[in-house]
């Protein structure tokens, strides 16, 4: 059923690249689909933001609003206990394993799973089914490019699995001297913590994904060292994750080969945050 709806979904996909052709530029194979994933329009359209009503808006200040932080925090602790939260798609593998990392200096590699089943995200249609933290990345954007919806998952499972908050999106850090830039900032067990997020796919989607294909992650996790060094103190993170959603398992046993083989330096103290995507998942990716 899995291979059924994938190669139905990767038809429309072609038909709908076919009908608007592409713009110029490199393949969405190029660097991995990758550290910047701003750079194909063969992504996720940045979603046009719709109009929020005031009760949402007041949901989404409650979010990000520290006085609300204790009464989160522990509806989140609650959640946790008895499973991962409810939310668009069904998070399958384990939960609440990055608090426990956030004061080892080491490296670290997590990995769990998200199934949409045969319900494909549609933006903005089904925006409201996401947490107040998701649908204000997606009404905030990005600092360019089509990765708002990537974004907005990797931050949904860190909300629904790992009791994260939002704390600032992508435009809204504050960075000493510009240069490489995080995706998001969240509170996990009251600390702040970067996130930089990107996608491992190939193309087609069903082609076989090789180490050559995921060399980018060196370049991320050296961009993840820059904003780190740059980072406000008033923004400032305890750790970062580099959070990958990956097509298959296949996919992220080959992330996961290339990250143990690089130094140690370059991986740092940062967790690498591996997620399986698994139904009709196409809208992450493309």
């Amino acid at each position: 059923m899995r291979s059924m709806l994938r190669m139905s979904a990767g038809s429309l996909s072609l038909l709908v690249l076919l009908s608007f052709g592409c713009s110029g530029g490199s393949s969405p194979a190029d660097a991995g689909m990758d550290a910047t994933p701003h750079d194909s329009g063969l992504f996720d359209a940045a979603p046009d933001a719709p109009f929020m009503d005031a009760g949402l808006d007041a949901s989404i200040d409650a979010s990000v609003d520290g006085a609300s932080d204790a009464a989160t925090d522990a509806a989140t602790d609650a959640s946790l206990d008895a499973g991962a939260l409810t939310g668009f798609g069904d998070i399958t593998g384990p939960c609440g394993r990055v608090a426990g990392e956030l004061s080892d200096p080491n490296p670290v590699v997590f990995q769990t799973r998200l199934d949409f089943m045969m319900n494909a995200y549609d933006d903005p249609a089904e925006r409201p089914e996401l947490t107040p933290g998701g649908q204000q990345i997606l009404l905030e954007g990005t600092a360019g490019g089509s990765s708002g919806i990537s974004e907005a998952f990797a931050y949904e499972v860190l909300a629904r699995c790992e009791g994260a908050s939002l704390l600032k999106t992508e435009t809204r850090i504050v960075y000493d001297v510009m240069g490489k830039i995080t995706d998001l900032s969240v509170r996990i067990d009251t600390q702040a913590v970067g996130v930089s997020v990107t996608r491992a796919v190939s193309f087609p989607a069903d082609a076989p994904y090789t180490a050559a294909d995921a060399a980018f992650i060196e370049r991320k996790l050296n961009d993840i060292l820059e904003s780190s060094a740059n980072v406000s103190a008033a923004d400032a993170w305890v750790k970062q994750i580099l959070f990958v959603l990956a097509y298959d398992d296949a996919h992220a046993d080959v992330i996961r080969t290339v990250w143990e083989g690089l130094p140690a330096a370059t991986r740092a103290d940062t967790i690498l945050y591996l997620l399986v995507t698994d139904g009709d998942d196409l809208p992450i990716y493309f």
